[in-house]
């Protein structure tokens, strides 16, 4: 069993066969999707690499653990490829739940769209939630601001059935100031946004921190183990750290595995 709290610059799939089965509480991360980066050219990645990381994963997580598992497609010959989804089905045809599909919305496009584009500027990522069976956890944050704060639903409550009719509530709702976020999590990303710490840009890929703290509050408890096999620049790392869980992580490329044990970037890890 390898040591807690520190990265490995290793192969995710060579680290994780170091692990024992069933021993990960959580798993957040975003893999090298499509090719859309280079990463230095570290490793090749392709369906095939995929399964066998989805296999490790899915021995070493835990009953009623969680993959938060970040991807995009890129767009080939015209078309999205879809390997989002071919690897989400991958992860529930293997015995996994696909809990929730959310999506995280940036604030704006890279590449907006023009009078010359033929499809709208593209503003999301999926964020497919895979638990196996039911999440043993499960933290939803109460944040979003309710426009109706104060008031009271028109008339009673109802819901539509499944046969088409509607049930009516017993009483009138009472809207309060805050409520439970829905699964679409609006997050700034990009230099001074997405990350406080400017060195961390040297990586070409990084995850937002909000992103990766929402969902390890989410889906964690304090002193639960959650790992980023692709820890990149160590956002997972700083997060779990932050909000007092273990961790333990895999980065294969040299460069950004010193990006992620040099002090610079890792001094935010030690101060809440």
């Amino acid at each position: 069993m390898l040591e807690f709290n520190k990265v490995y610059n290793e192969s995710c799939i060579t680290g994780m066969q170091k692990l024992d089965a069933d021993c990960i509480d959580l798993v957040i991360t975003s893999p090298p999707y499509d090719n859309l980066r280079t990463y230095n050219d570290s490793s090749t990645w392709n369906f095939n690499v995929f399964t066998e990381v989805a296999h490790e994963l899915i021995r070493i997580l835990k009953p009623g653990g969680v993959i938060m598992w970040n991807v995009g497609d890129a767009v080939v010959d015209g078309s999205e490829t879809g390997s989002s989804f071919r690897q989400a089905l991958y992860f529930k045809d293997s015995g996994l739940c696909l809990h929730d599909t959310m999506i995280y919305q940036k604030p704006s496009a890279a590449y907006p769209a023009s009078h010359k584009s033929n499809r709208y500027s593209q503003v999301f990522e999926y964020c497919f939630v895979f638990s196996k069976g039911k999440p043993k956890t499960s933290n939803l944050i109460k944040d979003k601001k309710n426009t109706w704060a104060g008031t009271t639903s028109w008339g009673n409550a109802g819901s539509r059935q499944k046969d088409g009719t509607i049930k009516k509530g017993d009483s009138k709702v009472s809207i309060s100031d805050v409520g439970y976020r829905d699964n679409i999590w609006r997050i700034a990303n990009g230099k001074g946004f997405g990350q406080t710490n400017s060195e961390i840009y040297q990586h070409p890929a990084t995850m937002p921190q909000e992103l990766a703290r929402g969902h390890i509050i989410t889906w964690s408890n304090p002193g639960d183990l959650v790992l980023d096999p692709f820890m990149g620049s160590g956002t997972t790392a700083r997060m779990a750290f932050r909000e007092d869980r273990n961790w333990i992580g895999f980065e294969i490329d040299p460069e950004y595995y010193n990006l992620c044990v040099t002090h610079t970037t890792f001094n935010s890890v030690f101060d809440k």
